[in-house]
């Protein structure tokens, strides 16, 4: 007979290994981040703004997958290192756009070593880091309801 707790192993659980591997990683950037003066979360707002150079903070928390409750503290604390600035739409009121500042700009020269520094501290390959990068896209595309390919 199947042991009905079976389902309940912590090694049968998808969700642990994802848990894990994010918390390691995330420990892994810490001493590149603390070079930068940037917490991981920060750090990602800030990958978005180098990007876009400008964006409201609604796509802002879609493309990271946080809440505001989550990101405001984030922006306010890299609007007082002067990273951003926060000011309303002039289309429309309602809209709270972050911009990259020329300081925030000047940021992104300092940061550009971390992706390389990241990757010799993940072991994979390049293949098998893509094939990853692809499953856990797959996962968050279907969270949001949206069509994976």
């Amino acid at each position: 007979m199947e042991n009905k707790y079976e389902a309940l192993k912590l090694s049968n659980q998808l969700c642990f290994p994802l848990y894990a591997c994010s918390k390691e990683v995330v420990r892994m950037y810490k001493p590149f981040l603390d070079e930068l003066d940037l917490t991981y979360t920060q750090y990602i707002t800030m990958m978005v703004l180098w990007e876009l150079n400008r964006v409201s903070v609604k796509e802002l928390g879609e493309r990271l997958y946080l809440d505001s409750g989550t990101l405001t503290p984030v922006l306010k604390k890299l609007e007082q290192k002067g990273y951003i600035r926060r000011t309303r739409s002039k289309e429309d009121e309602r809209v709270l756009e972050v911009t990259v500042t020329p300081f925030g700009q000047e940021l992104r020269e300092a940061a550009l070593y971390v992706p390389a520094q990241i990757g010799t501290c993940v072991k994979l390959t390049p293949e098998e880091a893509m094939q990853l990068y692809g499953l856990l896209h797959k996962i968050l595309d279907g969270q949001n309801g949206e069509k994976t390919e």
